[in-house]
């Protein structure tokens, strides 16, 4: 038996020259695949470590991941091609082909989502605090993507799918009218997240209520009241209204007053402007506006100052505040002023008669 005659033998409709070619073209791919694996791969990551940059960390975990399992299936189906199958077997195959790439394709766009959702985020200093938000944001992309992606699908597989989008359509709009509410706090959700007028750990007042933003779901925000209890809060009630975030206050003014004894101010009410100013002035993180002899009370002559303390922090304004308060005390003893205390002169006219 001669080599050609070996190799014209046919089983199950092919030659083994067919099953050879077959098994070389597989071998040579697996091959070629093995190789851009661990070699050039590995070139390609010692290179990147050297000067690391994220969207070639990003391209190294998809290559990784994805690319690499759709080469050795691609070469498997390539290599099939080379034998005779019956159309049965074939139309298998294409369908096994269809759905491999229309999964890795899939979670090539999420994955390129997340990144992108995961850098806007990077962008903001207290990006730690947005995980949960991340998370929620991530899934709806996801589930969005994987009913495209099946539409998709069922289309090159053959199925028609335009009684099924009618059909999806008719219902979603009944949903929509079924759901507005919870549907109008998912958008809300989303300009949340986007526009971010406030974010996990800001004091914010809403109407009459404040805390602190502990939680901002999908379809509520959740708040430490400062009594002690959890505040619930509707995303669209909070897109609607009028939010206060005391967080991102850079700086806090300042007025307050004083009122000093008629009599005994006479004779200093030019000094108290100047004892006053030098003090906040003295302080740390403050910021002298203005200060004036205002007005005349019933008994007293009223001063007002204006000042700025130079951040948000409540409890900061308020050692601040007290700061002051205790040098004008001690100034003002060592001045002998009297501060007016709310006084009342009853004249008695007694009837002689």
């Amino acid at each position: 038996m001669t080599i050609n005659s070996f190799l014209d033998y046919t089983f199950m409709g092919n030659t083994l020259l067919d099953y050879c070619l077959a098994l070389g073209g597989y071998t040579l791919g697996t091959l070629s695949v093995f190789i851009l694996k661990h070699y050039i791969l590995a070139k390609l990551k010692i290179w990147i470590n050297a000067i690391p940059t994220q969207v070639s960390g990003l391209l190294i975990r998809v290559i990784e991941s994805y690319f690499i399992p759709i080469f050795y299936f691609s070469i498997f189906y390539v290599s099939l091609k080379f034998l005779t199958l019956s159309s049965k077997i074939e139309h298998i195959l294409d369908v096994m082909m269809i759905v491999l790439l229309t999964m890795f394709s899939v979670r090539i766009v999420i994955a390129i989502a997340h990144y992108s959702l995961q850098r806007y985020l990077q962008k903001s200093d207290d990006s730690i605090q947005k995980k949960d938000q991340l998370k929620g944001i991530s899934g709806l992309v996801s589930f969005a993507i994987w009913i495209i992606a099946i539409m998709f699908l069922l289309d090159n597989l053959g199925v028609k799918i335009t009684a099924v989008v009618a059909g999806l359509g008719i219902g979603g709009i009944a949903v929509a009218l079924a759901a507005q509410a919870v549907l109008g706090d998912l958008f809300s959700y989303f300009v949340i997240f986007f526009d971010k007028p406030f974010e996990t750990g800001d004091f914010i007042m809403v109407g009459d209520k404040s805390g602190i933003v502990e939680h901002i779901g999908i379809k509520t925000t959740r708040m430490r009241a400062l009594s002690g209890e959890q505040l619930v809060f509707s995303n669209t009630d909070l897109t609607n209204s009028r939010v206060h975030n005391y967080k991102r206050m850079e700086s806090r003014r300042v007025v307050f007053c004083i009122e000093c004894d008629v009599s005994d101010c006479a004779r200093v009410a030019q000094k108290i402007t100047t004892i006053v100013k030098e003090i906040i002035t003295m302080i740390d993180n403050t910021t002298y506006d203005r200060g004036h002899f205002s007005t005349y009370g019933d008994s007293s002559l009223k001063f007002e100052f204006v000042y700025f303390v130079n951040g948000g922090d409540y409890n900061t304004y308020m050692d601040i505040q007290q700061s002051i308060n205790l040098a004008i005390f001690e100034a003002f003893d060592k001045e002998g002023i009297e501060f007016a205390y709310p006084t009342q002169t009853l004249f008695i006219h007694k009837n002689t008669e």
